[in-house]
């Protein structure tokens, strides 16, 4: 039998299309490659990353790789646990937890992906590069980082 997914509680987005020529003897031939997002809004989200020579493909080989991307990280309500300053190639990105009703102040992609998370209330600052798929790589970067104070000082065994 084969193994159920649990496809229709996550929620897909196309965040970036990117399209590519090369020039062969006949003309142009044409690529395309498709950064998408896959969320559930309770603290579990994914992307990834596919090209293919047409966008419908790009995208649903994208959506296949996110599936098998997803993360978990630590939250502290509505909002993370700590601030973090990450950097991943040439993005640099800093979050900041933010007070009950701030929302999310984001530029597109990390909001993006934050939005998809479940984080509700967040300051983020993207200082380096506009790459969409490195902010993406350095928002998860930066995700995995995060730690639940709680949960590590279990961990090191002090009550």
């Amino acid at each position: 039998m084969a193994k159920k997914e649990h496809t229709e509680e996550f929620e897909e987005k196309v965040l970036y299309i990117n399209r590519c020529s090369k020039v062969v003897k006949g003309g142009r031939k044409f690529s395309f490659s498709a950064l998408i997002l896959v969320g559930d809004e309770k603290g579990r989200v994914g992307y990834g990353f596919a090209k293919a020579n047409e966008v419908s493909d790009a995208i649903r080989k994208g959506s296949e790789k996110a599936k098998k991307n997803i993360i978990t990280f630590d939250m502290n309500g509505t909002t993370i646990p700590h601030e973090v300053l990450v950097r991943y190639d040439g993005a640099k990105l800093l979050l900041k937890p933010a007070k009950k009703g701030t929302g999310i102040v984001a530029g597109s992609q990390v909001r993006a992906v934050l939005e998809l998370a479940g984080i509700g209330d967040i300051v983020a600052k993207s200082q380096g590069s506009n790459n969409p798929l490195n902010q993406v790589k350095a928002t998860f970067k930066a995700l995995l980082t995060l730690k639940n104070k709680e949960k590590s000082l279990k961990e090191r065994g002090i009550e």
